[in-house]
């Protein structure tokens, strides 16, 4: 194993500029990603808000933990270096989206959210879920 020494490490090495940050190469651009965003943010901003307060805390408390984990699974799965160890985090975030849905359905049953509400929510779920498996299967293909 090569050492370094300190003809080898210099101060020019270190203040090298870096490369210039591409957004365009960060998960924030994903297709999947901004879909999952949007099932975020509907269920922070629509569907919490209709919750009774006995509700709050148990049925409140599992969809911000699914809301939140779409996008950040989706996020960590990005930053991870091999394709297979990806794909499993955007499985992940798949499962908290039919998470939500199973958890918009029971607000539905019981009432709290009127049906043109489900049906929308419905439609951000179904859609980021098309998006996030195109995604999974354009990943799977890099790794054949």
């Amino acid at each position: 194993m090569k050492q370094l020494d300190e003809e080898n490490f210099s101060e020019e090495n270190v203040n090298e500029p870096q490369r210039e940050y591409r957004a365009y190469k960060d998960f924030t651009t994903l297709e999947c990603w901004k879909k999952a965003e949007l099932v975020k943010l509907f269920f922070y901003n629509e569907i919490l808000t209709k919750l009774p307060a006995e509700e709050k805390y148990h049925l409140g408390g599992q969809i911000r933990e699914a809301s939140v984990s779409t996008t950040a699974n989706i996020a960590e799965g990005y930053g991870r270096f091999h394709y297979k160890e990806s794909i499993q985090f955007y499985r992940i975030s798949r499962g908290s989206l039919y998470e939500l849905k199973d958890h918009l359905i029971s607000c539905l049953n019981f009432g709290y959210v009127q049906n043109n509400l489900f049906e929308r929510g419905k439609g951000l779920i179904e859609d980021a879920k098309i998006s996030l498996n195109g995604y999974i299967h354009y990943i799977q293909k890099r790794i054949c």
